[in-house]
């Protein structure tokens, strides 16, 4: 939708729903009988029992339900999984085609386990506490399980202030505020990306970290829920209530570690699924724009980048190179075929990429020739109406649409062969990676949507273009310028007796979106699935680009997202606003998806999609936005351009930390891959690596990039400071190399912090390997000698590590393992060298060296005084080796 109307129809939302959520009274729901835990049986590392209603109904949704069947397992050591259904009712679960169960350890055993369950009977209430220290981590004492058709409450109590993180996916703090707030799931199209609300997708898992340890707690369900935290209730510290308008209960409760808190991420991607590899060229800058009017635009802004000495590794197109909007078609006039492959023709013969916009919804156009629409309705692929038969019809860019039904078993096939027609490299576009949106799915259509069509017409869907089409042959290039079957026949879908606080339109559950009535084909309806639309779409999609270029890494970005997304696609951070909040949220929403959903490639549009930035708020935030996993400049048509070019201090600002960044993409690669392998955070906040520095706990404004690169950028208007907290730990500058240790952690105001420049720190004991020097692409970055930077700790030790392969290959061919490790003034490089990088290790930067060295040896041999630089004053001693990279070594001086 238009951005102004959008964000005026964002704000009326969050008014209206703040009017027609449900509040209930707490001692209203706790005086409630709850249930009695009968014929409870313990065999190995299974507990099973009966829940019989305790008394009197509460009815306070609905009927309670009257018997519930509770299944108790231990997986493995660190996880326990905790479920509670209606034996009698096949009520809607997770499919495991969406989110696939772990498989447990044979030998688990709650003698062995990490976690423990204990319940009492009589009324029924169960509890999760930490074995080696008896600490009750889960407990739903005095709050009575509620279980009816529509309605599913489970309280816990938790420590006063309690340190809680994740819940997503949203735009508050990252640790979640304990006073009156409410998390909402549920899926919208979130121009503005508000706080306080539901936005694009849902991640039901919370990290509670205390000084004992860090704990997670992931409910699977994908229903409409409504998660309330409060500190205001008599007699308890802090309460975290679940209140979900459907499904069952099914929780997986992770130990964590009682000192490393990244262990529970790893243990929650046992559940979720680790993260999909992305290739190396990916992390590079990606440009887009809604607004590119033509090929002209387009081809312009990559040749301005060039201009400018800014490093464009990808250029993307939204929805305008469509004809009418319409999906899997080329507007021939202001887009044509022949242009647009000389324009990915140029790109891909200076070693850079291209991709488009592709949305789920397909426009309505029977006998109008439309082969995507066609094609899905000969193969009945379209999410049905709740008459069963007829496609359910919403109002999306393109006029009256209808949307693939990702459980129907032919809409992969579909989908697959959309891909390959469209963007065939011979007679289509040959796209690099995939850009989907839209895909809460959204709909324009104001709710009741009974005519659709009007509708289409009264918001000018799709709209006209307002340029004047290009001529063909316009010069380009030139010179530059700056399956289950679930019975709702009693439930009201449309209604139900408890309404979460959804912020879209009315807050009706189908407004702008899908009817929660529309049904599936395996009889499923969205009511039970919304959540996952985005998902499925994604794994699709996935699919589709992974037949197009079999064995390569498919680099797709999705907008909306449910647990276990990140093992298919990355995310950005969708439609937020020019504005310093903003850019102040978008750490929180990195540190959420990359902390801990595991969805490690992430990033918001830099500079602010919506609204018109501004000189300075656009250079501090391609400083900050080189830090973002996935980094892209991306606006809106109604706003002013926005490419870092236009102005001398954003271009200079972008250069500065794109410098940064790409010497810095070897390392972060490594990350990722450490991320794939076994689910470690590559991106965390402060307190995963100083998790008893409480001071760290609530700090949302720096992050670690990688487990050793301190990001502190600053976040205000017309400031040269900027308040940077360093934990008790050595901390080295990037760019001068001087080392900064406040004893015990404390703040420290940096003041000249100009900008063009962002404060990035090295964290004391890395070995951090390096590129020399920045490229213009990351294929010219690939031909860059490496160099390895030795930042010791406090206790004189260092290490790192070093993945390198093709950066394409799902399954490469060779790769490169190294690891690295300096103690006593000798630095280790050992590892396998199976991947020829085919450059050198120009040189090694010891730092924190407090005097010249008497002499300094590479592989025991001595290094002669030309090879060897210190310096006095920032304690710096380099060492020039410029050796090949195809075999381990050894650097040492005394």
């Amino acid at each position: 939708m238009y951005a102004r109307a959008a964000l005026a129809f964002a704000v009326l939302g969050q008014l209206v729903r703040l009017a027609s959520a449900t509040v209930t009274d707490p001692t209203v729901l706790d005086a409630c009988p709850g249930y009695k835990a009968k014929n409870v049986f313990t065999f190995g590392p299974k507990l099973t029992a009966d829940l019989v209603l305790s008394g009197e109904a509460c009815n306070v949704f609905g009927n309670d339900i009257e018997k519930l069947k509770l299944e108790v397992t231990y997986e493995t050591k660190n996880r326990l999984h905790v479920k509670i259904t209606d034996p009698s009712d096949k009520r809607y679960e997770v499919p495991e085609s969406v989110l696939p169960r772990p498989h447990g350890d044979l030998l688990a055993s709650p003698h062995t386990a990490a976690i423990r369950f204990n319940y009492t009977a009589s009324p029924f209430s169960f509890s999760v506490y930490r074995a080696s220290t008896h600490e009750v981590l889960f407990s739903t004492a005095s709050h009575p399980l509620i279980f009816e058709p529509q309605y599913l409450r489970v309280k816990t109590n938790l420590p006063k202030n309690a340190n809680l993180y994740g819940l997503g996916e949203h735009t508050d703090s990252f640790r979640l505020s304990t006073h009156n707030y409410t998390r909402t799931f549920w899926s919208r199209d979130a121009f503005g990306v508000p706080t306080g609300t539901n936005l694009y997708g849902n991640h039901p898992v919370y990290f509670e970290h205390r000084t004992t340890g860090t704990h997670g707690v992931f409910l699977v369900n994908s229903n409409g829920m409504d998660v309330k935290i409060n500190d205001t209730e008599p007699g308890t510290g802090t309460t975290l209530e679940y209140n979900a308008i459907g499904g069952v209960l099914d929780f997986y409760f992770l130990a964590g570690s009682e000192t490393d808190p990244t262990a529970v991420a790893r243990q929650y991607a046992e559940v979720v699924g680790l993260p999909a590899e992305v290739p190396y060229w990916s992390f590079g800058l990606h440009q887009c724009r809604f607004g590119y009017q033509d090929f002209v635009d387009v081809a312009g802004v990559i040749s301005n980048y060039s201009a400018a000495g800014i490093p464009l590794e990808t250029m993307w197109t939204d929805i305008d190179y469509m004809y009418k909007r319409r999906i899997f078609t080329l507007d021939p006039d202001y887009f044509p075929l022949d242009r647009m492959q000389e324009v990915i023709a140029y790109l891909h013969s200076h070693q850079q990429q291209f991709i488009v916009m592709t949305d789920p919804a397909v426009a309505y156009q029977p006998g109008q020739n439309y082969g995507a629409y066609d094609r899905g309705t000969a193969a009945d692929i379209w999410l049905k109406a709740a008459n069963g038969s007829s496609p359910f019809l919403g109002a999306v860019w393109p006029g009256v649409t209808v949307y693939p039904d990702w459980f129907n078993k032919r809409t992969q096939d579909y989908w697959t062969n959309e891909f390959k027609l469209f963007y065939d490299p011979k007679t289509g576009l040959d796209i690099d990676g995939a850009w989907i949106d839209m895909n809460e799915p959204a709909s324009f259509c104001n709710y009741p949507c009974t005519d659709p069509f009007a509708q289409s017409v009264e918001q000018d869907l799709p709209p006209a273009r307002k340029t004047l089409p290009p001529a063909h042959d316009a010069p380009i290039f030139g010179s530059s310028s700056l399956q289950k079957r679930v019975d709702h026949s009693h439930d009201d879908v449309q209604n139900p007796p408890y309404a979460i606080a959804n912020a879209a339109g009315t807050g009706a559950l189908s407004d702008k979106t899908a009817y929660t009535d529309a049904v599936h084909a395996n009889g499923l309806i969205e009511y039970d699935t919304h959540n996952i639309y985005g998902t499925m779409m994604s794994t699709a999609t996935r699919t589709a680009m992974l037949a197009r270029r079999p064995g390569q890494r498919p680099f797709i970005i999705t907008r909306s997202t449910f647990a276990g997304a990140g093992a298919h696609v990355g995310k950005w951070l969708g439609d937020n606003l020019s504005r310093w909040d903003q850019l102040r949220q978008s750490l929180s929403g990195i540190l959420g998806m990359a902390g801990i959903y595991q969805v490690p490639m992430v990033g918001a549009d830099i500079c602010g999609f919506g609204e018109n930035t501004t000189e300075t708020l656009c250079a501090r935030w391609a400083s900050a936005g080189a830090f973002y996993t996935f980094m892209r400049n991306h606006n809106t048509e109604d706003a002013i351009s926005q490419e870092f070019y236009r102005w001398p201090s954003v271009a200079q600002a972008s250069r500065n930390a794109l410098d940064i960044r790409y010497r810095l993409i070897d390392y972060i690669y490594t990350s990722f891959h450490q991320a794939h392998t076994d689910g470690t955070p590559v991106i965390q906040p402060l307190w995963y690596q100083f998790p008893k520095d409480a001071n760290t706990f609530a700090i949302d404004t720096q992050f670690l990039y990688g487990p050793s690169i301190l990001v502190s950028p600053v976040l205000e208007d017309n400031t040269t400071s900027v308040s940077v907290y360093y934990p008790d730990e050595a901390f080295y500058d990037f760019l001068d190399l001087t080392k900064t240790h406040v004893a015990g952690g404390g703040a420290v105001q940096l003041t000249d912090v100009n900008l063009t420049s962002i404060p990035v720190a090295i964290r004391g004991g890395v070995v951090l390997p390096l590129r020399e020097k920045s490229a213009m692409t990351t294929a010219e970055l690939r031909k860059t000698d490496f160099e390895l930077v030795v930042a010791p700790a406090l206790d004189g030790t260092a290490e790192g590590a070093l993945y390198v392969d093709d950066g394409i290959s799902i399954t490469p061919k060779t790769k490169t393992n190294v690891s690295f490790k300096f103690k006593g003034g000798k630095l280790t490089v050992k590892g396998s060298f199976g991947y020829r990088t085919g450059v050198d290790v120009a040189r090694v930067r010891f730092l924190d060296v407090q005097s010249a060295p008497k002499s300094v040896r590479f592989n025991g041999k001595s290094v002669g005084k030309e090879a060897v630089a210190y310096d006095s004053e920032r304690h710096v001693l380099d060492v020039t080796l410029k050796t090949p990279f195809t075999r381990g070594f050894t650097v040492e001086y005394q």
